[in-house]
């Protein structure tokens, strides 16, 4: 059973993943906006952004994630990482 299990995790390593596989990630910033009654112009300017870069994160149209605008929303919003990013499998 142990050497089945093995085999099947270096399957997975060999080949490519699909999306069905690894998931996504959704941005829950909008939420915690609206629930905090923070509006995306106050955002963007306590941030230091302007307020195209806080709309993209507030629809969920980000691609990849900039870590040092991460870490400021989670700084005004006083919120961790795990509050504005939910994992789907």
């Amino acid at each position: 059973s142990t050497l089945l299990a093995s085999s099947a995790a270096s399957d997975v390593y060999k080949r490519q993943i699909t999306m069905e596989e690894y998931g996504n990630v959704r941005l829950k910033l909008k939420e915690r906006m609206d629930s905090d009654g923070i509006n995306r112009n106050t955002l963007a300017r306590r941030i230091g952004v302007r307020f195209e870069v806080v709309d993209k994160w507030y629809r969920g149209d980000v691609e990849k994630l900039d870590l040092d605008i991460l870490a400021r929303i989670c700084c005004v919003l006083h919120c961790t990482v795990g509050d504005l990013l939910e994992y789907h499998r």
